[in-house]
């Protein structure tokens, strides 16, 4: 593995990722271990070095609000308000996928998972790469998620084909996750993004 230090090396990250190759990329909860969302044999790579079981699915970093539609089906109106108001930033919303985005990513399931990093350089690499990148925690399943680069290094090192070096996380904990999906919506994990700021957006009785 090779450590990516500066923005003008973004360029040679994507093209990992569109030869199939692993990137670990800063966000601003935690690392994550990202992949080309399009091939399912990189996805599956990374059930493989972070021995996750394959039943869990894996959440998607996109560009912003525009990417919704190019992954997902029937989003409802408050995907795009949430997305202006939120993004970049620590919410996942859950939506019904569309048939761009391979079974392996939603183990097999019908929704997906949709998140904006606020970290410039993640951002910069989706633009570069034009892929959405399917991006779990970068950790082994059961260890601590990581924060910096250097724990990042000690998970990963020599197993994965780069990692790019953002810094210290500056929120630490992982996103809250919102399923749109249903009526009304519903909090699956409360993370950074607080409940009440989700509903002073939406209204009272949008949110269970």
């Amino acid at each position: 593995m090779y450590t990516l230090l500066i923005k003008e090396n973004l360029a040679a990250a994507a093209e990992i990722l569109k030869k199939g190759g692993l990137v670990a990329v800063p966000t601003e909860t935690v690392y994550g271990l990202a992949a080309n969302a399009f091939d399912a044999a990189a996805v599956q790579r990374i059930y493989e070095v972070k021995g996750r079981p394959e039943y869990k699915p894996i959440s998607l970093l996109i560009s912003g609000v525009e990417d919704i539609g190019r992954l997902s089906a029937d989003a409802p109106d408050e995907a795009r308000a949430l997305g202006e108001r939120f993004w970049p930033g620590p919410l996942t919303m859950v939506l019904n996928r569309n048939s761009s985005v391979p079974d392996i990513v939603t183990a097999g399931g019908n929704t997906v998972g949709l998140r904006c990093p606020d970290h410039p350089l993640t951002l910069e690499l989706i633009r570069i790469s034009g892929l959405p990148l399917a991006a779990p925690s970068a950790n082994p399943s059961g260890f601590e998620s990581p924060k910096d680069f250097q724990k990042v290094m000690e998970y990963f090192d020599g197993k994965i084909e780069c990692a790019v070096d953002g810094g210290r996380c500056s929120v630490g904990s992982e996103s809250t996750i919102l399923d749109m999906t249903v009526r009304p919506f519903r909090i699956l994990r409360q993370g950074s993004l607080p409940k009440y700021e989700l509903i002073k957006l939406l209204g009272e009785g949008k949110i269970q």
